[in-house]
């Protein structure tokens, strides 16, 4: 039988350590209905044996202390809520147990912001991670040692785990099932729970917003520059003497500030004009294209499916109200 640890960490939210364990005790469920026996002993871990989330408003009563969990095989790192350094140093306990574990051939995932509290553990340093797009730009910045997937859904990684944004856990969930049990089971599952199996991509919810925090005022300057010009042309070359910076200092100091290339950042902002327009709008696709400075369709279908995942077609087909009527 496979032993489930679910942290209950301080910050916790809720549904994030109630989903795996629903999950799980269906998953058992199913096989001895099928005549089989269960597969996992799941339990709730904690620091303690009550653990009170959302300011006391809900209390977790946690099935073993830590300290207690000599072995186990599978931990779940449930999202965290709040402010995320306060929420990280609260957690620290957690760390070494993780690590130790982890060292004796348990793997781990994070489900959602919970990677903010795996990273904390230094297991994920030189490797992939994802959480929630939201948090992206604030994830890169306090583990720049890790590679931020931030538009998939899950990755794996030498029996690390993590999932994107918010409900998007029950994806690697799922997937997790049909790792430990079979594709059967899984499909089954995901048909219990609703649950679109095989769904590999958060980028049609990811909202460009920018990075602007950090301190370069002429690469601040660059950013709204790009940001309040969505429909014109606008070359690297023409932002570099604009704000009078070589050309190649300007890439390089672009790319430190912002995580993107000055291409990549013009691309961001007016794909994410294109897909406003057509969330709300009557226009087509042409004209949408013309409206954020594209003039060859190819390229704009290319760009744009490259950082939504989706044509813009379909696009607008999934968002747009008017489109689903008609």
């Amino acid at each position: 039988m496979k032993h489930i640890s679910i942290l209950v960490p301080e910050e916790a939210v809720l549904t994030s350590i109630t989903d795996p364990r629903m999950l799980f005790a269906a998953v058992n469920d199913f096989l001895k209905r099928a005549g089989k026996e269960p597969m996992f002993k799941v339990e709730l871990v904690g620091l303690s044996k009550e653990v009170q989330l959302y300011q006391g408003s809900f209390t977790v009563h946690t099935d073993v202390l830590l300290q207690d969990v000599k072995k186990t095989d599978l931990i779940f790192i449930p999202a965290i809520g709040g402010d995320l350094q306060v929420a990280i140093e609260k957690n620290k306990e957690f760390y070494p147990w993780i690590i130790r574990q982890k060292a004796q051939g348990a793997e781990v995932a994070s489900l959602c912001i919970g990677a903010f509290l795996l990273a904390s553990t230094g297991l994920l340093e030189g490797r992939k991670c994802s959480t929630h797009w939201v948090y992206a730009n604030e994830f890169r910045n306090m583990f720049p040692g890790i590679t931020l997937v931030d538009d998939k859904i899950i990755t794996e990684e030498e029996g690390l785990y993590s999932s994107g944004g918010a409900n998007s856990y029950w994806n690697l969930l799922i997937y997790l099932v049909e790792k430990k049990v079979g594709r059967e089971m899984a499909i089954l599952t995901s048909k219990f729970f609703a649950i679109e199996i095989d769904r590999k991509s958060q980028s049609p919810f990811i909202m460009f917003n920018g990075q602007k925090r950090h301190e370069d005022e002429p690469i601040k300057l660059a950013q709204e520059f790009i940001e309040k010009n969505v429909t014109e042309k606008i070359s690297v070359e023409e932002l570099a003497v604009k704000f009078a910076i070589g050309r190649r200092h300007f890439e390089r100091r672009f790319k430190k500030a912002t995580n993107n290339t000055p291409v990549e950042y013009i691309q961001r902002v007016k794909i994410e004009a294109a897909k406003k327009h057509l969330e709300s709008s009557r226009k087509n696709v042409n004209e949408v294209m013309y409206e954020v400075g594209y003039s060859d369709t190819k390229a704009f279908r290319t760009v744009f499916k490259k950082i939504t995942g989706l044509s813009p077609i379909d696009y607008k087909n999934k968002y747009n109200k008017e489109a689903v009527v008609a």
